[in-house]
Formats: C-alpha cells, sequence, structure tokens
C-alpha cells in the first residue's frame, strides 16, 4: 500500500524507513535540502540505522515538497511534525498538525490520518469535533534520540489510539517491517493512548530526576555517588538501568513532555508531577553553583548535545546551566563540531578543541568522551557510566 508521512524528523525518517521495506512511502517537508538529501540516499540526522537504511535497503521511498503528490491514494497519512510546548499557553503549538489535516481535508483526499506528533490529552477528540471528521487517530512513539530505526526494529510495544480494523491494519503494517517479533500491541480509546505517552516520558524523567537529586546529595555530602546507585539498583525491582547522573532531563520530549501533562493535570489533585518539572530547574542551578564554587574565569562548555552520538541540542539540558553561568562573572566558551556558528547565544564557539581546552580554567561536560582524558584535571562531569542513560 501507498503511505505517506509528514515531516522528516526523527519520528518521520526511521518511520518512513520502517515501512518503504514493504510498502510505497512518500515522504514529505517544507525543508528542501532534506528532501534531497533523502533523494540521494543520505540522513539529515545523526542516527546509525538510518543512515544504513538509506544507503544500503532497496526501500520503496521517496521524498518531497508537494502536499498532493505525497496525499494522492495514500491508504494512510502519518503525521510526525513538532509540536513544541507553549509556555505562554501551557499546551502543545499543534498547529503543525492542524495545518496538515486542514490541507488533506482541501484536497478531498479518502485516507486514514494517523497522528504520530506527541500531543495533549483529548485533542484526537478535539480534532474530529473540530473538523467534523473520524478518520484520525493516535499512535505514540518511544524513540530514543539517534535510536529512532532500531528503537522502530525493535519495537518496546505498540500503542495504537483506536479499536478499528484500520487501527489493526495499521498495527499490522508497523509488525511487518520490525525485525522483532513478538511485539505487544495494545488498543486503546485516544484519550488513553494520548496519555501513556505524556505518563511514559514523565515517568522517565522522574527516574532522571531521582538519580540526579541521588547526586547532588552525595556531591554536597561528600559521598561516593556510585556505590550508593550500585547499592540501590541492585535490587530487581529497580535496575540497573537509565541511573546516570547527568546535568538534567533535556532532548525532544521529555522537557515538553512532563509540562504538557503538568497542565493537564489542572484541577486534579498532584504533587509528584509538578516536582519532577522543578526538580529539572534545580538540578542546573545547583550545576552552576558547583561551577561558580571553584571561582572560574573562564567555563569551558563540552558540547552542547545531550548525546555522544547525536546532533541535536535544541532543548539539551546543558543550555539551562549556561543560562545559570551567565548569572555570574565568568566568560564562558562553547566547543561543539555540530555550530556552524562563531557565537551562540552571546558565547564564544571555538571550533579547535586543543584551542579551546586551553582557554577554559574549567571544562563542563554533560557525558564524558574519550578525547576529553587528556585535559581529564580540567574536567567537571556528573557522568558515572561513560553512557548516554
Amino acid at each position: 500500500m501507498k503511505i505517506a508521512i509528514v515531516g522528516i524528523g526523527y519520528v518521520g525518517l526511521s518511520m518512513a524507513c520502517l515501512l518503504a521495506q514493504k510498502n510505497e512511502v512518500v515522504a514529505m517537508d517544507v525543508v528542501k535540502g532534506k528532501v534531497d538529501m533523502i533523494n540521494n540516499k543520505k540522513s539529515p540526522i545523526r542516527d546509525k540505522e538510518i543512515e544504513d537504511f538509506l544507503e544500503n535497503k532497496k526501500l520503496n521511498l521517496k521524498a518531497t515538497l508537494d502536499y498532493r503528490e505525497t496525499f494522492e491514494e495514500a491508504k494512510y497519512v502519518v503525521i510526525c511534525t513538532p509540536t513544541d510546548y507553549d509556555e505562554e499557553t501551557n499546551y502543545f503549538d499543534t498547529s503543525s498538525v492542524e495545518s496538515i489535516i486542514e490541507k488533506i481535508i482541501e484536497l478531498k483526499i479518502d485516507t486514514t490520518i494517523v497522528i504520530k506528533s506527541t500531543i495533549p490529552v483529548g485533542y484526537v477528540d478535539f480534532i474530529r469535533k473540530k473538523y467534523g471528521i473520524n478518520n484520525v487517530f493516535f499512535s505514540p512513539e518511544f524513540l530514543r534520540e539517534g535510536k529512532a530505526l532500531y528503537d522502530n526494529l525493535y519495537p518496546s510495544r505498540i500503542i495504537i489510539g483506536e479499536k478499528s480494523e484500520k487501527a489493526i491494519e495499521f498495527a499490522k503494517v508497523l509488525q511487518d517491517g520490525a525485525i522483532k517479533k513478538e511485539i505487544e500491541v495494545k488498543y486503546m480509546n485516544s484519550k488513553e493512548a494520548e496519555a501513556v505517552k505524556l505518563f511514559a516520558n514523565t515517568y522517565l524523567a522522574l527516574r532522571v530526576s531521582y538519580f540526579n537529586e541521588l547526586d547532588t546529595y552525595a556531591e554536597l555530602k561528600g559521598l561516593n555517588t556510585k556505590d550508593i546507585i550500585e547499592g540501590v539498583c541492585l535490587d530487581p525491582r529497580i535496575g540497573m538501568h537509565y541511573n546516570n547522573p547527568s546535568f538534567g532531563y533535556g532532548g525532544y520530549c521529555l522537557p515538553k513532555d512532563t509540562k504538557q501533562l503538568l497542565s493537564n493535570f489542572e484541577n486534579v489533585p498532584q504533587n509528584i508531577v509538578r516536582a519532577i518539572v522543578n526538580a529539572n530547574e534545580t538540578r542546573k542551578i545547583h550545576i552552576a553553583n558547583m561551577i561558580i564554587k571553584k571561582k572560574p574565569k573562564v567555563v569551558g562548555i563540552y558540547r552542547l548535545t545531550m548525546k555522544a552520538e547525536s546532533d541535536n541540542f535544541r532543548f539539551s539540558a546543558i543550555k539551562g546551566v549556561i543560562r545559570e553561568l551567565k548569572k555570574y562573572d565568568v566568560k564562558i566558551l562553547i566547543y561543539e563540531p555540530n555550530l556552524k556558528k562563531e557565537v551562540f547565544e552571546g558565547c564564544l564557539a571555538i571550533q579547535d578543541f586543543d584551542e579551546f581546552s586551553k582557554k577554559a580554567d574549567i571544562i563542563i561536560a554533560n557525558r564524558y568522551e574519550d578525547r576529553l582524558v587528556k585535559v581529564k584535571e580540567k574536567v567537571y562531569t556528573r557522568d558515572l557510566y561513560n553512557r548516554d542513560d
């Protein structure tokens, strides 16, 4: 069948590669550079599996800028456009999703719309009522940045926000593209599926915040963080995973999803969700305070990215630390190979690592990398395990 994908980010491109193994896939984006790269079998994002699939796999995949070419005769239109959290309205900005739905209606396309973009609880019901349509449901994604296609090939579960033949068929299409064979599939109503996405990511943010606060306690009390974490995590109910301290949770999903869930809790008693949101800011303030206590004149920021293999730093925790450091009388230098400009948010960016490391009195790194070994006496990090989570 023909399947249309709208939005060529981590979610959209990984979905396109997955489905193009056994279906005709047309992927659309408004950025010509992305479209051209995909048609030339090059990935516009860093993801090992996506890069391999585009270059080496036989995929029935075409990218385009044209709406009609994308939508016509597509059995499913999968919307993967970004829905950033809007601090002023306390809700996701879902205008990108609605613009696609309006275009489908305008072009009179007979299709089923699957929303993969993260949305508030109750959004699908709102869309059905607003546009007078029933051919739309939500199916959340659970992807790691830099591992998006891998997580589609080996999914932890498939959640479909509808109980219908079309929903069952779409789940089968996802299963057919996966390498993993025994995949748990759950069908539910749209509101429950929307809630699953927000609660899952907020739980992950809770776990990050928990081990970060454990680390803050240990650091200020002069205790060995690693010993405490491993003693705690040897309990099989807790487990030795997702326990590596950091400067805070970040990335595409966790910051905005936690805030969205908090806004959905309006008029509902709660303490934990607000604490998770607040804890992330508290952690960044603590990290900045620990740096300032060392009385540096020049602070070097090693990488803006959240993860070692990532090229995204739009919502990285280190940016919050930089914001706090700017309140003090210190000069801030940035080393980030993916940065194409000499100044980032008022801070000088240096592309030469040796020059960067010589000029910095202290180098702070959310994640430790091998090249930092030769300047380890300058490095401040809370990374215990030299891994991304």
